[in-house]
C-alpha cells in the first residue's frame, strides 16, 4: 500500500466521526439533507450525498435526529433536526474532541523539548 493511500485511509477515519458531530450541530436549526451538505461543504467538511444520507437515516434510528416531510415547496423536502439526546451526544463530543486535541498538543510539545 502506498502511503498515499495509507493516509486517504486515515483521513477518511478522522473525518467519519467529524461529519457526526458536525451535522448534529448544525441541524440543531432544522435543514434538509442538500442544504447540510451546503453547509458541510463551506465550512471545509468533505463529505458526498450517498454518505451523508446513510449517515442521516442511522443518526434518525438511532434517535439523535427527528424528520418531517415539507409538502408545501412545489418540490417534497425532508428536514432534520437534531433532539435532545442528539444536542447532549454533541456536546459530549465536542467536550472530548477539545479533550484529545489538548492531549495531542501536549505530546507535541514534550516531544519538542
Amino acid at each position: 500500500m502506498t502511503m498515499d493511500a495509507t493516509l486517504a485511509g486515515h483521513l477518511q477515519e478522522l473525518r467519519r466521526g467529524t461529519v457526526v458531530v458536525a451535522s448534529l450541530t448544525v441541524l440543531r436549526t432544522p435543514g434538509y439533507g442538500y442544504s447540510l451538505l451546503e453547509t458541510l461543504s463551506r465550512a471545509g467538511f468533505e463529505v458526498e450525498a450517498n454518505t451523508l444520507y446513510p449517515l442521516l437515516r442511522r443518526l434518525e434510528a438511532q434517535g439523535l435526529l427527528t424528520s418531517e416531510w415539507n409538502t408545501e415547496e412545489p418540490r417534497p423536502r425532508k428536514f432534520y433536526r437534531t433532539t435532545e439526546q442528539g444536542e447532549t451526544l454533541a456536546d459530549t463530543l465536542r467536550d472530548e474532541w477539545a479533550r484529545i486535541d489538548r492531549a495531542i498538543g501536549d505530546l507535541f510539545k514534550e516531544g519538542a523539548e
